[in-house]
């Protein structure tokens, strides 16, 4: 499971009320049905954190190490396209040959087509996803790995339906909304090009977070102090991925080379494109945190912790949930003065001009 190990990719949710051993029941009456009730149609439920088919859910399975950790698994038989194409061609040439017939209308071809699924769906073996999540009772924030929109849904649904509690994700809007109480929706889109005005491109807070981010790191000295965790070092670092909406090339991605430094790169940002997608390093003394950010969605993508020191499940699970809480520290924190800054008109003028002349100056490698 994901959590326990390895790179984790996951989005952040508040949670509206706090799961604790109270609940474990409700996961349990909703715990995934068994495989041999499974037809066609898509079965999902929860399942304790061990393996997608751990269907015995109690206080003792559900929770690891103190965090509640469950997985919603869905279960679906499918026909594969190859051969449930194969299998349609042999009946239909079964049928022509002993009716005398060159062609089949597509009305035959469909009954067949409906006959020869139901007959296979029975023999193929279950088709199994699971999402994620660990509840952390310290910060009321939920971590799962429903990093697609389809994923998304099915988990915040399923959460309510089970036990009342909603997940909000943490995006811009939500983190600025709780943290700082601030609208980030009511700011107008700022150019980081000194060929551009304000009113000549589009953008969003993420976007403009992540280009923040980086004239930061570069300009600023890429240093935070950040409360409950200490001293910080952050940078932005390629594959990056430019975008603007509008006619054209809209979206571009830079990965060989040294795209930091590429004419691309600086082209790209003359045109009003802002960066949409980077790799992002923490870094604490020996500890690294290294991602890819999602800025349009806020997905975090292969997030490597640092190296835990413990080899027992239990302890271990432990001491990467911590990390993953510093993680969320840090990137609170970085957020939360990038929000601020922004909200300041007078400050933020200042700092928009300094980024256009950030991005006039950049050095290309040649």
């Amino acid at each position: 499971m994901g959590f326990e190990k390895g790179s984790l990719s996951f989005r952040m949710f508040f949670a509206s009320r706090d799961l604790g051993p109270e609940d474990t029941d409700k996961f349990s009456a909703s715990a995934l049905p068994p495989l041999n009730t499974l037809a066609e149609e898509e079965v999902h439920g929860w399942v304790a954190g061990r393996h997608l088919l751990d269907r015995h859910i109690t206080e003792e399975t559900a929770f690891l190490g103190g965090y509640l950790r469950l997985t919603l698994t869905q279960a679906k038989k499918k026909v594969p396209a190859s051969l449930l194409a194969a299998e349609c061609a042999v009946e239909e040439m079964a049928v022509m040959e002993a009716e005398g017939k060159q062609y089949l209308n597509q009305q035959a071809r469909s009954e067949i087509k409906k006959q020869v699924k139901e007959r296979l769906l029975p023999e193929m073996p279950p088709q199994l996803k699971g999402i994620d999540f660990v509840f952390d009772q310290r910060s009321h924030m939920i971590y799962a790995s429903a990093t697609s929109e389809k994923q998304l849904d099915a988990f915040v649904l399923t959460l309510m339906q089970t036990t009342g509690c909603s997940a909000q994700v943490a995006d811009p809007e939500t983190i600025a909304e709780k943290t700082e109480q601030i609208d980030v929706q009511a700011w107008a889109p700022a150019s980081f090009s000194g060929e551009l005005e304000d009113g000549m491109v589009d953008g969003t807070a993420g976007r403009e977070f992540l280009m923040w981010l980086w004239y930061s790191s570069e300009k600023r000295g890429g240093l935070a102090h950040v409360p409950e965790v200490g001293e910080i070092a952050f940078m932005v670092e390629g594959p990056l991925t430019f975008v603007m909406e509008g006619k054209g090339a809209h979206e571009i991605t830079l990965r060989k080379g040294e795209p930091m430094l590429s004419a691309e790169a600086r082209t790209a940002l003359l045109s009003g494109k802002k960066l949409k997608k980077a790799k992002v390093q923490f870094v604490r003394g020996e500890e690294i945190w290294a991602f890819t950010f999602d800025a349009d969605e806020f997905v975090f993508r292969s997030l490597k912790l640092p190296q835990t020191e413990t080899f027992d499940r239990v302890g271990k699970f432990q001491e990467r949930m911590v990390l993953l809480e510093t993680f969320r520290h840090c990137f609170f924190h970085l957020f939360q003065e990038f929000i601020k800054e922004r909200d300041a008109s007078a400050t933020w003028k200042k700092t928009k001009e300094a980024m256009r002349q950030w991005v006039a100056e950049r050095p290309t490698s040649v």
